[in-house]
């Protein structure tokens, strides 16, 4: 008490003192304040920014050397030098400052790991990781009874999982194989789970889930016994709910096993357990029914059904198939009902003028064209077109029934579309009915039923034009063929069947260079248009270009694997350029395809003739004979192969069939009696000549061999025929010398014309020429006139060889070829040439337009 009235006493007398002081100055200390807040300069400050490129500022804080800051012992460099903390006006630490050893307690900022008892020299570790690493996890003890419960259920389900992705990807016995090791482990866990006393916590769902997959996987697998069981487990347990609704998976098993009466009931006890809440449920299991009764023939149960669905909730499919009924019990009226209920089925789809972007807003734009292909508007497409289709096929079947005339019906057909949502189809419905027409071969009605789209849009009239286009050509009128190609390709030149039918009118005037480049446009328009392809392959094999026609041919074959035509044109490429062995091959390629196409047959023995195989020949030319016994040549060279290998009266068979096929043909009788001759039997040989003499009395060869066998048989005939001979060879010299003479007035008419630099055209062919009777009716004279193909005549071939031919128990073996007339040539020999045959008239390649051009000119 005495120090404080000391201290006061004291005061007072200060109040009396003047100390001689400075003037203040009353704007000091507006330019001090605390440098941290500087910021001006922190581009210049080197601390700064090396903390801030580097780990620098998260070092532990360095300790103060001085009291004031924490940052003591750096002072920040700024635009105003070196500067050291300032105390505050009352001489008051600064904040952090650190005195006498003991940091200022900093509560503010303790979450950051500051403490009062941070002393100096201490670290900064917030985290506690001097305290060193963390303990380790407790580990999982599995060998309790629930964790192994846990395991297993896990088991279960992964196996489940992976048995329904196998079968997603077609792995079915994989899927099963899961199936069935889910099922195994499903027990094991069921047993563990009531060994451990918690058989009242039994997964329910889980069991139901294994045999449902089970079920379904036997199902796919084409199990049914096995699956009607597992279905039926689960169907008696009243444990599981909804199980009713399996009794629809059930019939459709018995549907498969076509066990109908079992599928109507399972179907209908499925429905039973349904409530109305399930409509589409419903509906779809009444659909099922109705095509089970299809099946099994009751229209009048499946008419039912369908009228109660198109009553409740209408489809396209149930309205198709209610037409299908009316139609099998022939209920004209019904069937016009149920069409009209067809086409107002609303297929809930947006109108395509919803995709259309507008001008204006770019924000809709781009959300039509992100909207235009989504799965959503493919859904939408899909519908259309399947409605359309239906629509489409149901206007055909009944058009004929629903009318006096099937054109009565179609126009029906056609008014009622026209007042509908699908007016566009009754342009295809008219195009359809010109070729229901071309069916009834009423071309000229379907001539006149195209012509009326001429004046419509250009989608419709491109058809139209196409299928005129096409009649035309089959009709070989070319030039009209021609024009409505050419409005084709007008109203769209996209068309690839209109440029396809411009190619085949431009090809049929041999400008094959033109016609290539229609099928070479057609192909660019449609790349999968396989007639394009067809037609340009033969079009470059016209022009000799076999490596181009090659190619096109191939490629058309990966497309038409199994198309017999296109094999054959490989097979005759394949020919023309000289590789017989490729030509065999894809000739037998044919025959799988085909395997009883007489006319491949021939020509695979025809190379295999050509390769010296005749035994192999011989098989494919007798099987030949055996699908198509009247080809000719087959005829013959079969014949021919029996003469060669000494079985003449095994080819006296073939002759005489020749002989039916062709009765004029002196040559297939010549032959049968020559086979009579070889084989010696002299008598039957005498006969067929006198035969032959009656029906041809004019031929000397039959006249030379009656001759002959007359005189070695010592008969009184010979002279009478020796008679007729020398008339009848005294008759030819006349003819021929008439023909030479014919010849040298005509080879002087040509030289003389050519003299005067005119053109003759009334020089006729050396095939046109008249020739004396006995050539007339020689056998093998002109086989060109009998469609042979070769440098030289068959008869000439035949001679060299039966020459060749031993005849030692022929009674003219010492008679030389020299004794007989030079008109005269054996029909007989060992080995024929004979005429290339194709694979079919279709395929050959002289046989172009109607079979060998491929036009798709009749549009789906």
């Amino acid at each position: 008490m005495s120090v404080l009235l000391h201290n006061l006493s004291r005061e007072r007398e200060m109040e009396h003192v003047h100390l001689a002081v400075e003037e203040e100055d009353i704007y000091s200390g507006y330019n001090d304040y605390n440098p941290t807040f500087d910021s001006e300069e922190l581009e210049n400050d080197v601390g700064f920014q090396q903390a801030v490129r580097t780990s620098h500022g998260r070092r532990p804080p360095v300790t103060a050397k001085f009291p004031g800051t924490a940052i003591g012992a750096r002072p920040l460099a700024t635009a105003f030098g070196a500067r050291i903390p300032l105390a505050s006006s009352m001489g008051r630490p600064m904040t952090g400052a650190v005195q006498d050893g003991a940091a200022r307690p900093m509560t503010a900022v303790r979450a950051a790991g500051y403490t009062s008892s941070l002393t100096r020299g201490s670290n900064f570790d917030p985290l506690g990781q001097s305290k060193g690493p963390a303990p380790p996890l407790e580990g999982k003890n599995e060998d309790t009874p629930e964790e192994k419960i846990k395991i297993l259920e896990k088991k279960v389900n992964d196996l489940i999982e992976e048995s329904c992705m196998a079968q997603s990807i077609g792995a079915l016995q994989l899927a099963l194989e899961k199936a069935k090791e889910a099922g195994r482990k499903e027990r094991a866990l069921v047993r563990q789970r009531e060994q451990s006393g918690n058989a009242e916590h039994i997964n329910l769902d889980l069991t139901y889930s294994v045999l449902l997959n089970l079920a379904n996987q036997y199902a796919n697998n084409e199990m049914y016994p096995e699956a009607l069981n597992s279905y039926q487990v689960i169907v008696k347990n009243k444990m599981f709910s909804n199980a009713g609704r399996l009794k629809v998976n059930m019939a459709n098993i018995y549907v498969k096993q076509k066990s109908y009466p079992k599928a109507i009931k399972f179907y209908r006890m499925a429905l039973d357990q349904i409530s109305n809440a399930h409509k589409e449920l419903r509906i779809k299991i009444m659909q099922d029914i109705g095509v089970v009764f299809v099946r099994m023939g009751q229209y009048s149960d499946a008419i039912t059904s369908f009228e109660h669905i198109m009553s409740e909730s209408p489809n396209i499919k149930t309205g198709f198939n209610l037409i299908l009924c009316y139609y099998a019990i022939g209920d004209r009226e019904r069937m016009k009902k149920a069409f009209q209920k067809l086409i107002s089925v609303p297929l809930g789809i947006d109108d395509e003028d919803k995709y259309i972007p507008s001008n204006d807003d770019n924000d809709s734009n781009m959300v039509i064209e992100a909207i235009k292909n989504d799965k959503l508007h493919q859904m939408e497409r899909n519908l259309k077109v399947l409605a359309e289709k239906y629509i489409m096929t149901a206007a055909k079947l009944i058009a004929p029934a629903i009318e006096t005339s099937f054109a009565t019906g179609f126009d029906w057909c056609v008014d009622i579309v026209k007042s509908s949502q699908y007016i566009e189809l009754a342009n295809d419905l008219e195009i359809n009915k010109a070729i229901t027409y071309l069916r009834q071969k009423d071309f000229n009605q379907a001539v006149e039923t195209l012509k009326t789209f001429e004046k419509k849009d250009s989608r419709v009239k491109s058809a139209a034009a196409t299928n005129l286009s096409f009649l035309y050509f089959l009709e070989k009128d070319y030039d009209q063929a021609d024009r409505y190609a050419d409005l084709a390709m007008t109203a769209d030149r996209y068309n690839p069947a209109a440029l396809i039918n411009k190619g085949n009118t431009v090809f049929v005037k041999q400008d094959y260079e033109k016609a290539a480049e229609f099928y070479k446009e057609a192909l660019r328009n449609d790349s999968s248009c396989t007639e394009a392809l067809y037609n340009l392959g033969l079009t470059y094999k016209k022009l000799s270009r076999l490596d181009e026609a090659l190619d096109c041919f191939l490629k058309l074959h990966a497309i038409l694997r199994n198309s017999a035509q296109v094999m054959y044109q490989l097979a005759n490429l394949y020919e023309l350029l000289e590789d017989p062995q490729q030509a065999i091959e894809w000739l037998i390629q044919v025959l799988s395809v085909t395997h009883t196409d007489p006319q491949a047959l021939a020509k695979l023995g025809e190379l295999y003739d050509s390769e010296g195989d005749k035994s192999q020949a011989f098989q494919y030319y007798y099987e030949s004979f055996r699908y198509y016994p009247s080809n000719i040549d087959v005829i013959e060279w079969l014949g021919a192969y029996y003469i060669e290998t000494q079985f003449c009266e095994k080819a006296i068979q073939f002759f005489e069939r020749a002989t039916l096929i062709q009765p004029t043909q002196v040559k297939w009788q010549l032959m049968v009696a020559s086979c009579y001759r070889r084989s010696g039997n002299y008598q039957k040989a005498l006969e067929t000549y006198k035969d032959i003499h009656r029906k041809f009395p004019e031929n000397v060869e039959c006249l030379r061999f009656l001759v002959r066998l007359c005189t070695d048989m010592g008969l009184n005939e010979v002279q009478e025929y020796a008679t007729k001979l020398k008339k009848v060879e005294k008759m030819k010299e006349i003819r021929e010398q008439r023909v030479k003479s014919g010849r040298e007035g005509s080879s002087r008419g040509r030289s003389a014309g050519s003299a005067a630099g005119v053109s003759s055209s009334s020089v006729s062919s050396p095939k046109m020429v008249s020739q004396p009777e006995s050539q007339q009716t020689s056998p093998l004279l002109d086989s060109g006139r009998d469609g042979a193909h070769g440098s030289s005549t068959k008869g000439e071939r035949l001679s060299a060889k039966m020459r060749s031919l031993p005849g030692s128990n022929e009674p003219y073996e010492a008679s030389s070829p020299k004794e007989i007339d030079a008109s005269y040539v054996d029909p007989l020999g060992p080995q024929m040439e004979r005429p290339k045959t194709g694979a079919k008239r279709r395929v050959e390649d002289d046989d172009f337009a109607d079979e060998e051009l491929g036009d798709d000119l009749l549009p789906e």
